[in-house]
C-alpha cells in the first residue's frame, strides 16, 4: 500500500474526509477540511480510493482532543476530533449538498442547524454485543469486537446498565440493549432533549383547527398525540403492531391507530375516514384526488426513506400539509425531487440529534 499527501477539501456525509489524488476523490476518516494529511491508500476502486489516516501535518482549528479512549477504533463516532460548533456547520452542509446535488432543488430554504444541549451523556439507550466475553461495540468498518468498559455519549443510567452486564458472572453471546428506563419496548429517539425539542417544532409547523391528520410511521404515537388539539381526527400507521398497541392503550375517541404497511393503508385510509364521497372540485385537472379531505401528512420512514409506492401514495392522497422527519439526507434528497413535483418546499430544518457522530436528523415543511 502506498502513502500519498492529501488536502482535505470536504467532509462526506458518514464523516470521511475528501482529498485528491491525480483527480481521484480519495477518503480518509478523522480529517476536517483544510487539513494537509498523509494518508495510507488500503482501497482503491475506478472512480475513488479508501485510506487510513496516517499523520495530520497542518491541523485545522477546529480540531479537538476526543474524549472517548475508544475513538478511532470504535464504529460509533465520526466527530469526536471536532469541536462541536464545526460539526454542527459540517451537517448543516451536508444537508445543504445534498439536497441539492441528489434531489436537485434550488435555492433549499434552510433553517438554521438545532443543536444538542448536551454533546456528551445524551443517549439513553444502546445495543451492545457480546460474544466470546468481550462486551462492546463493533471496530469500525468490521464484525469485530472492541470491549467497552463507558461510553462517553451515553447517559450515566446508561452506563450503569452496562457495567450491571460486564459484572455478571456470565454473559450469553448476543445482542443487549441498554436502557435508562423501563418502559414499553418500542421504538423511541435516544436523545429526548431533542426529540423533544423536534415534536415541539412540528407542533408550530402545524396551524390549528385542522380536520384530518395522518402520521404514517407512528410509532406508539410520538408526534400524534400532542397534535389531538388541532385535529378534528388523527389516523396512525405503523408496521410495529407494539407499539400501535402502545398507542391505542391512551387513544381517545378522535383517534385511530391501524397496525399496517403504510403504503397500503395510506391508499385505504382516505375512503375509510372520509364517510362521503369526494365533490367534483376535490378533483386536481390530471383527475387526481386533491385531497380525502384538509388533511396534514407526517411521515417519519426509516433510513431507506420512502418506496416509491408510498411516494405515489402521498402524491395521490395530495395533503394539504406535509411534514417529513427524516434520518438520512441521501433519501430524502431522492425522495423530495419526486414530492417537489407537487408540493411547495417551506423549510428545512436539520437538528443534531446524535452529537459526535455522522448521523442527522432533518425536518422538511411541506405544501401543496
Amino acid at each position: 500500500m502506498r502513502v500519498v499527501d492529501l488536502k482535505i477539501e470536504d467532509i462526506a456525509f458518514g464523516g470521511k474526509g475528501v482529498g485528491r489524488e491525480r483527480g481521484k476523490a480519495v477518503f480518509v476518516p478523522y480529517t476536517i477540511e483544510g487539513e494537509i494529511v498523509s494518508a495510507e491508500i488500503v482501497r482503491e476502486k475506478k472512480q475513488f480510493a479508501e485510506a487510513e489516516l496516517v499523520e495530520v501535518k497542518q491541523s485545522s482549528p477546529d480540531r479537538v482532543e476526543p474524549q472517548c479512549p475508544y475513538f478511532g477504533r470504535c464504529g460509533g463516532c465520526a466527530y469526536q476530533h471536532i469541536n462541536y460548533e464545526h460539526q454542527l456547520a459540517i451537517k448543516w452542509r451536508q444537508v445543504r449538498d445534498a439536497l441539492q446535488r441528489i434531489g436537485k432543488l434550488k435555492d433549499v430554504p434552510m433553517r438554521p442547524i438545532i443543536p444538542s444541549p448536551k454533546q456528551y451523556a445524551y443517549r439513553n439507550r444502546i445495543t451492545v454485543h457480546a460474544q466470546e466475553g468481550v462486551i462492546g461495540f463493533f471496530r469500525r468498518d468490521s464484525h469485530q469486537l472492541i470491549d467497552i468498559e463507558h461510553c462517553p455519549i451515553s447517559s450515566d443510567e446508561v452506563n450503569r446498565a452496562l457495567a450491571e452486564l460486564r459484572a455478571r458472572a456470565r454473559v450469553r453471546d448476543g445482542h443487549y440493549t441498554l436502557r435508562a428506563s423501563s418502559g414499553a419496548r418500542v421504538f423511541s429517539q435516544t436523545n429526548a432533549a431533542v426529540a423533544n425539542t423536534l415534536r415541539n417544532l412540528i407542533v408550530d409547523l402545524v396551524p390549528a383547527n385542522q380536520q384530518l391528520l395522518i402520521d404514517a410511521y407512528c410509532g406508539a404515537g410520538f408526534f400524534a398525540k400532542v397534535l389531538l388539539d388541532k385535529f378534528d381526527r388523527v389516523v396512525g400507521i405503523d408496521w410495529d403492531k407494539f407499539a400501535i398497541e402502545a398507542a391505542k392503550q391512551t387513544a381517545t375517541t378522535k383517534e385511530t391507530y391501524i397496525a399496517g404497511d403504510v403504503e397500503t393503508e395510506l391508499q385505504q385510509v382516505g375512503a375509510v375516514h372520509l364517510n362521503r364521497p369526494p365533490r367534483k372540485d376535490e378533483y386536481a385537472s390530471d383527475g387526481r384526488l386533491k385531497s380525502i379531505a384538509p388533511t396534514t401528512l407526517i411521515v417519519d420512514p426509516p433510513a431507506t426513506g420512502l418506496s416509491p409506492a408510498v411516494r405515489n401514495a402521498i402524491l395521490d392522497l395530495a395533503p394539504i400539509t406535509l411534514i417529513y422527519v427524516s434520518c438520512n439526507p441521501a433519501t430524502l434528497a431522492r425522495d423530495l425531487k419526486e414530492l417537489h413535483q407537487r408540493f411547495i418546499i417551506e423549510s428545512v430544518t436539520p437538528l443534531d440529534m446524535f452529537p459526535q457522530t455522522a448521523e442527522i436528523e432533518v425536518v422538511v415543511h411541506l405544501h401543496a
